[in-house]
């Protein structure tokens, strides 16, 4: 049998298995998940700068937000994780969808049209090469 309380099994166990890549995560962003997706799928597999470029002149409006993800998951893995910046790469994107708005829409002849505002959460997951 296991020793120590259960709360404390749990939490070594949950040390032992957390991921030590560095990751940053923007939630209830107000884009819908398959635009942030467009954008996200560019930048996969590239190394932080060129990712970082790729960005700042990308005309969609998800490119600002996936940006400011971007950086805060750099400044994440030098700051909290000690990582040297010039070897990180986007290993994984994730774009989920997040809870929808319903908004109500004023038709002809009283009638009502429903209006869906999909947001989303934005997770970015680097590694070092």
């Amino acid at each position: 049998m296991a020793k120590g309380h259960r709360s404390q099994i749990k939490r070594n166990r949950n040390l032992e298995t957390k991921d030590k890549r560095p990751q940053a995560t923007a939630k209830y962003v107000g884009i819908p998940a398959s635009k942030a997706k467009i954008v996200l799928d560019q930048i996969k597999g590239k190394d932080v700068t060129t990712a970082a470029a790729l960005l700042k002149y990308n005309p969609r409006i998800a490119a600002t937000i996936v940006g400011k993800v971007l950086h805060s998951a750099v400044a994440n893995a030098e700051n909290n994780l000690g990582m040297d910046v010039s070897k990180l790469y986007v290993e994984e994107v994730i774009a989920g969808q997040a809870p929808v708005m319903k908004r109500i829409r004023p038709r002809a002849q009283g009638r009502a049209y429903r209006i869906l505002k999909k947001t989303s959460h934005v997770t970015i997951i680097l590694n070092e090469r």
